[in-house]
């Protein structure tokens, strides 16, 4: 039985999308900002959801319908020279047969004599023949196990070996299909298609400078095949020559201005080379031909975050929450996040109350845990401490294992004079995996506070030994100084 031929899944960014494609580590350029905690983290990677896409395996399933193809694709029928299986005189009578009844379009009684004069003992051309049709009548599975046949019996069968590896693309195999395509020119054959397959076959299996190599040959034989370009310009981004990629996708660019993705896959080469507001000119360009995504938008938020232009970052962070999917509340909390970190409090404010008004009560747990802090944060920058303390007290309610929350409540009840609510707060906190440290420092500064020095030695030196820092071994020491002169 034929299967239906599977979509061609390629790691290129022109081709992303596809379920079966190989994951790709991305390219990460931190844009860095005024401490580590408030870096903006720009990843110079293609997008997994570009705009429009000419992918290049619709590109590539178009080259099965070009006229080029198709008389190559004839032309296959017949003798390749001293790479061809021999045939004896019989069997030469009997392939005129055949091939007259295929030239009259009497494929089912072509296939009946190929049956009957091919076989185990039969020249591999019988074998060919027979796996030509079935690649005809796109019977892949059927078509690759008749070319198999056809190269057991004659290796050197060049023909064989480039059609093989056709049909192991088409059907998704690329390791196989790089094969056969290397056998192909290993017994002398080349062209630009088998080349600029086989660089495809190398971008899949992470080989990007064989896959430049490939692309570039298949270039010098078609120069004017516009997705082979674009497979070099992916090739040279995923080796990270940056500068080699800007000027390819400029050339490219001059070729196609209104292809909204040599813009979006320029403007990731500029954050590769940390060419901040050229790659956000290539961004404000993908929105202008109405492409943009959630992806791209973020990256132009991100961007203007690094640049202090706080104002616009908001507003393309709030374009990239309305353009993404249900899942785009973690990403536009961050985006919030690190506005506030910068103290932009103000358009902070304004991306929190978008975020709320478009989300409000589908929030995931962890989404809502996260929304509540930014809340307390900003309650806490505007000098709202009822407000922080309110929504503290949410967050421990969704998650009480939550010993942030709990020290930042016992902080406010300091702030607020309430030292045996704080101090609650902090043993509660110090009860948690994870924030015992932080909690008994909490509660050692509230003791000194008092005046229990005493007391808050031994809290002293638990947080400094479970977590050790110079600014609390200092403080360590001052308050063991101050004991011993008493």
């Amino acid at each position: 039985m034929s299967r239906p031929a599977a979509r061609i899944c390629l790691p290129l960014v022109i081709l992303a999308g596809c379920a079966s494609s190989p994951d790709l580590e991305p390219a990460e350029v931190v844009i860095p900002g005024e401490d580590e905690s408030a870096a903006v983290p720009v990843e110079a990677d293609a997008p997994a959801e570009e705009p429009r896409r000419s992918s290049l395996h619709e590109a590539v399933l178009e080259i099965w319908s070009d006229p080029a193809f198709e008389k190559r694709f004839a032309e296959s029928y017949f003798a390749d020279s001293e790479v061809e299986p021999p045939v004896t005189l019989n069997e030469s009578e009997e392939m005129q047969q055949i091939y007259g009844l295929m030239t009259s379009g009497e494929i089912d009684e072509a296939r009946k004599l190929l049956d009957k004069y091919g076989g185990r003992s039969a020249s591999a051309l019988f074998d060919f023949t027979s796996a030509t049709l079935h690649y005809q009548q796109d019977e892949l599975e059927e078509a690759l196990e008749e070319y198999r046949i056809a190269v057991d019996k004659y290796p050197n069968y060049r023909r064989a070996w480039r059609t093989m590896g056709e049909v192991h693309f088409r059907l998704g195999e690329f390791a196989e299909a790089g094969r056969a395509f290397t056998r192909f020119i290993e017994l002398g054959g080349a062209d630009a298609i088998t080349y600029g397959l086989l660089a495809v076959t190398y971008m899949s299996a992470e080989e990007y400078l064989a896959a430049e190599s490939a692309f570039r040959m298949s270039m010098l034989m078609a120069p004017g095949f516009f997705n082979w370009k674009m497979g070099l310009a992916e090739s040279l981004f995923r080796q990270r020559r940056f500068p080699d990629a800007v000027a390819l996708f400029d050339s490219l660019i001059a070729e196609q201005p209104d292809n909204p993705q040599l813009w979006l896959l320029q403007g990731n080469a500029h954050l590769g080379l940390e060419q901040w507001l050229e790659a956000a000119k290539d961004f404000e360009m993908v929105e202008a031909l109405g492409a943009s995504t959630a992806d791209s938008l973020q990256k132009l938020g991100d961007i203007y975050t690094h640049e202090q232009l706080y104002d616009v970052a908001a507003d393309a962070y709030i374009r990239a929450m309305e353009s993404s999917p249900e899942g785009g509340a973690p990403r536009a909390i961050r985006a919030a996040r690190g506005l506030m970190d910068r103290g932009a409090t103000e358009d902070a404010r304004r991306l929190v109350e978008r975020i709320e008004a478009r989300y409000g009560e589908r929030f995931d747990a962890t989404a809502q845990t996260e929304f509540l802090r930014l809340r307390a944060l900003l309650a806490l920058a505007e000098g709202a401490d009822d407000e922080e303390a309110r929504v503290l007290q949410e967050i421990i309610r969704l998650d009480p294992l939550d010993g942030g929350a709990f020290i930042q409540l016992g902080r406010h009840s300091r702030r607020k004079g309430d030292t045996a609510t704080a101090e609650h707060y902090f043993e509660q906190a110090a009860e948690i995996e994870g924030f015992e440290a932080p909690a008994k420092l909490g509660l050692a500064e509230l003791m000194v506070e008092e005046d229990r020095l005493a007391e808050a030695l031994p809290l002293l030196r638990r947080a400094q030994a479970l977590d050790p820092r110079d600014d609390v071994q200092a403080f360590l020491e001052h308050v063991e100084r101050a004991l011993q002169r008493r």
